[in-house]
């Protein structure tokens, strides 16, 4: 009976003690984070508790297991369980601890710049890094884990240490698609040519970008379907993306009309119309006719505005109103069958 209960009691009071360990650091972040009101480190460090808790416990219980000669039946597997578990909450600690940091670092740049654009690079930049870490730190976990649990594969490491060269040349021709992506999604993170929050126009679809990977990039498109590409694409292929520069963008609406139109009276009538508008940013707009045809000419209406998002609806509406003004004060200008009667003329005034 001893034999069970001493362990349990052991091992349960240790893990207990832990518990109140993990709390009092959980309320003493708690407190910092609710003083430091400039910073929110203290309130992101607080998502590590669970990994902490895990390092915490199977690390104490590992010195207890020794420190109180505890012994059953299979102790080199409970040797072996508790240090991988210890092996794998650090390193989940580790990477918890990393994101905590990248995005209080993000939080404190966009607090102290007003452009948008480098606020969205240094966002792209971070989100890539945070990978990179991640991938190493599982990678760094899971080999400790193998060299200092499991010491018989210590010589099957050593042997693939040594045939390294060829495995790397066969493995580099084999994963030359991945390795391609991998290192186009650095060279996207770094070299600012596309960012989470752009807008792009990508294979004839407009949206904006969502996520970048090591590997893929994904677009959410206007209907909110997610459009996933590789990221070798924007290194190899033209795409339009109409944040870079500047949010500022120039929208056109094309009209077909006849040529009894009374141009400067439309030209007037959108002037007053995008006066009324608050998504027409003031910078430029204008009414020309750019073609003709035997039939219709054409009149193209531009208009700025702040961003993609505006200049979509502000087309969409001054489309909407000068049908709808030509429609009620001018039909005879709205484009017709040439067989068709017309609507007279307005008579000229006198």
């Amino acid at each position: 009976m001893d034999d069970v209960l001493r362990p349990l009691l052991v091992i349960g009071g240790t893990v207990t003690l832990t518990l109140v360990i993990g709390w009092l650091i959980d309320r003493t972040l708690r407190i910092a984070d609710a003083r430091h009101s400039e910073t929110r480190i203290w309130g992101l460090l607080r998502r590590c508790q669970l990994p902490l808790q895990v390092l915490l416990a199977s690390a104490a219980v590992q010195i207890t297991y020794d420190l109180f000669d505890l012994e059953l039946r299979r102790n080199d597997v409970v040797h072996n369980v508790l240090a991988t578990v210890t092996i794998a909450a650090a390193g989940w600690l580790a990477i918890r601890v990393a994101d905590a940091v990248a995005e209080n670092v993000l939080t404190r740049y966009a607090a102290r710049t007003d452009d948008q654009s480098r606020v969205r690079q240094f966002h792209t930049q971070l989100v890539m890094l945070r990978r990179v870490v991640t991938t190493v730190l599982a990678v760094v976990a899971a080999a400790v884990a193998i060299l200092l649990v499991f010491p018989d594969l210590r010589a099957l490491g050593t042997s693939m240490l040594a045939s390294a060269g060829v495995i790397g040349i066969i493995a580099g021709v084999a994963a030359q698609s991945m390795l391609g992506n991998l290192f186009a999604g650095l060279q996207v993170a770094f070299g600012d040519s596309v960012k989470i929050g752009d807008t792009v126009v990508v294979e004839g679809e407009w949206g904006t970008v969502e996520e970048i990977s090591l590997a893929f990039l994904t677009v959410r498109i206007w209907d909110d379907r997610r459009l996933t590409m590789p990221v070798s694409y924007f290194n190899s292929k033209p795409y339009e993306n109409w944040s870079r520069g500047g949010h500022e963008i120039t929208g056109t609406v094309f009209l077909y009309l006849d040529h009894s139109t009374p141009v400067p009276a439309l030209r007037k009538h959108l002037q007053e119309y995008l006066l009324g508008r608050k998504d027409w940013d003031g910078r430029s707009w204008s009414l020309v006719i750019t073609d003709t045809t035997p039939t219709t000419i054409q009149v193209r209406a531009a208009m700025s505005a702040r961003n993609a998002d505006d200049v979509w609806t502000l087309r969409c509406a001054v489309r909407e109103e000068l049908i709808g003004w030509l429609r009620d004060h001018h039909p005879y200008a709205l484009p017709r069958v040439a067989t068709g009667p017309a609507a007279p003329p307005p008579a000229p005034e006198l």
